[in-house]
């Protein structure tokens, strides 16, 4: 009996692997397993019959480069939170300083963004007071720091700083601006003792 079942286990063996060649064969783009459908087709091969010509017109190039900004913009999240680097906004410069108010605002390219029921929306209003960006208080930007401050001094020393508005806080302007800053010196002696000595 177990002498039996070696041949059929061998037949089966052959049969598994006579299936999957021919399967390979097919899919593999062997074509059809019967001669008679593959003839017409070697004859089309020999003779292409007329030929056509083609000319290729070049098309303008994509741009496939991504703007910086959209670095900045999280995808889908709500417009109105967007960074301002994200958003083109009509604003009225005559608002009245420290009221609220509105603008409609676009999505720039490449950005997506989502209303409050998460519906993609290009155009939105934004809610703001009405003031420029330098009026900002200190908390809404940030400022270099000066290399020239060398010493204490009285009155305190000045320098120019470079101010950048904050991303998420909009407002009026330019959102890069100078303004002028107190030396921050952290080394020698307090201000009272320094005065004192003096």
């Amino acid at each position: 009996m177990a002498a039996a079942a070696v041949p059929l286990r061998t037949l089966r063996r052959l049969c598994r692997v006579l299936l999957f060649l021919s399967q390979f064969y097919i899919l593999s783009g062997g074509g059809s397993l019967n001669l008679e459908q593959s003839q017409p087709l070697a004859q089309s091969i020999k003779d292409p019959g007329p030929t056509r010509t083609f000319t290729v017109v070049p098309r303008a190039a994509e741009s496939t480069d991504i703007p910086p900004y959209v670095m900045k913009c999280p995808s889908n999240g709500l417009c109105s939170r967007l960074p301002a680097d994200c958003v083109e906004c009509k604003t009225n410069f005559s608002c009245v300083y420290g009221k609220p108010v509105t603008f409609d605002c676009t999505v720039k390219p490449s950005v997506t963004c989502v209303d409050q029921d998460f519906k993609s929306q290009k155009n939105f209003i934004i809610n703001m007071t009405c003031r420029f960006c330098w009026q900002l208080p200190e908390t809404d930007y940030e400022c270099s720091n000066s290399t020239s401050c060398m010493t204490v001094s009285c009155p305190r020393q000045r320098y120019t700083a470079n101010c950048t508005v904050r991303d998420h806080i909009h407002c009026l302007g330019n959102r890069t601006f100078p303004k002028m800053l107190y030396c921050n010196w952290t080394g020698g002696y307090k201000w009272s003792t320094a005065l004192a000595l003096r």
